[in-house]
C-alpha cells in the first residue's frame, strides 16, 4: 500500500480558508522564479523535445 502524497494537486485543493499571498511576496516570488529560469528559458530547444512537442499539436485520430 503506497503512502498518501500531500504535494498533489487533488489533494491541495481541499485545503479549506488558505489564505492567498499577499502582493509583495507574490511578487517576489515571481522575480525570484524568473531570476532562476532566464538561463533555462533561454537555452535552445533540444530536437527531440521539439518532435515530441510536435506530437502534440497534431489533431487526434
Amino acid at each position: 500500500m503506497s503512502k498518501p502524497h500531500p504535494e498533489r494537486a487533488s489533494e491541495l485543493e481541499q485545503i479549506p480558508d488558505a489564505a492567498p499571498l499577499p502582493p509583495g511576496v507574490r511578487r517576489h516570488l515571481g522575480q525570484t522564479l524568473r531570476t532562476l529560469y532566464t538561463d533555462t528559458l533561454s537555452a535552445p530547444v533540444d530536437e527531440r523535445l521539439k518532435a515530441l512537442i510536435a506530437q502534440l499539436s497534431k489533431p487526434k485520430r
